[in-house]
């Protein structure tokens, strides 16, 4: 399969552009899938409401067919024909955040098949907030089914050129808007039954949610790798957004995580080993590796948000063996850094 790309300015939708989003949609519509920019990664879409469609994001992606599809619309009417009702929680948050990197979860109407949500009866369902997307999705007929534009397992794309990597000869068309603003897949919670829990943290934070609805409880399997509970999020029992090398995360006073990563990486460098670093700003001119990369500022957790998956594809990019990564604050949006790096790592954490 040809994959073709397209270049499309988030702010310069014109008449060209509207004339490649028309046939993007067309190619969805007909049961193929277009790669998209969104606020949060780059997704992968195909008609929700066609089960072939989701059959062959699975298969695309090599992704596991009991890990739920998020379907995307782009607009609140849409949603109460996907869902048996629209629970008055949905409605609070959807003024709050929606478009936004926020996912809810719903009891499914019989219009969603279960080839598109992972053999559950409840549905998954968010309003990205970018004019691509948005657009997209109307062109499409209004309901786009899309996990990450990735290979099942890697990083997630902030960019359109890791999608080419992993997509191309797979789908139709990717559409290139350049990088996105947010970087981490969004907030996922349940509101199926009693108190809104949290399956997936993102930009959209506990303390946010809690702000509209109250109580908000959250899975905390997603945040223990030593839990011997399964998450209740299907997807987060799998292995994510790992790059090719071995990574470790080092917790610690910042002298002892400095010193015992550079102890390691002098010893795997001896071994002939390509060694990474993740450091901060801070913290970058402290360490000696073959790359040493900022993930951005500790006082604005947003620029790590916005940095991780990146570096994590640059790593694989410049053939690292061994990376070493420091730990981060899992409050707030730290949180949802936390959940991607230990998903990274395989749960590899050195505490000293």
């Amino acid at each position: 399969m040809n994959t073709e790309v397209i270049k499309i300015e988030e702010n310069n939708i014109d008449s060209d552009a509207g004339s490649a989003l028309e046939r993007a949609g067309s190619i969805i519509r007909d049961g193929g899938l277009v790669a998209f920019p969104t606020e949060t990664v780059y997704g992968l879409g195909g008609d929700a409401l066609n089960p072939e469609s989701s059959k062959k994001i699975y298969a695309a992606k090599g992704r596991p067919s009991d890990n739920p599809l998020i379907v995307h619309v782009a607009d609140i009417e849409s949603v109460a024909d996907i869902v048996k009702e629209i629970p008055e929680a949905a409605r609070k948050l959807a003024d709050a955040f929606w478009p936004g990197p926020l996912t809810m979860i719903m009891n499914k109407s019989d219009k969603v098949p279960y080839e598109t949500t992972g053999g559950l009866d409840t549905v998954a369902i968010r309003m990205p907030n970018n004019k691509i997307a948005l657009e997209l999705i109307r062109q499409s007929g209004g309901y786009i089914a899309a996990p990450s534009a990735n290979t099942s397992g890697r990083p997630s794309p902030t960019v359109a050129r890791y999608c080419v990597e992993d997509l191309s000869g797979k789908i139709e068309m990717i559409i290139d808007g350049g990088q996105v603003g947010i970087g981490l897949e969004s907030t996922i919670v349940d509101l199926t039954s009693g108190t809104p829990m949290i399956l997936r943290p993102g930009y959209i934070t506990k303390e946010m949610l809690s702000g509209v609805l109250g109580a908000v409880e959250i899975d905390r399997t997603i945040i223990d790798g030593n839990s011997k509970e399964r998450p209740k999020a299907p997807g987060m029992k799998y292995r994510h957004y790992a790059p090719k090398g071995e990574l470790t995360i080092v917790e610690g006073s910042q002298e002892d995580v400095v010193a015992y990563i550079n102890d390691r990486a002098r010893a795997a460098r001896a071994d002939g080993k390509r060694v990474g670093v993740i450091g901060t700003d801070a913290t970058k001119s402290l360490y000696v590796a073959d790359v040493v990369k900022s993930v951005g500022n500790r006082e604005n957790e947003a620029t790590i948000a916005h940095e991780l998956f990146k570096v994590l594809r640059e790593f694989d990019d410049e053939n690292m063996d061994v990376m070493f990564s420091e730990s981060f604050d899992d409050s707030g949006i730290g949180q949802a850094i936390m959940n991607r790096l230990l998903k990274a790592a395989g749960h590899n954490v050195v505490r000293i």
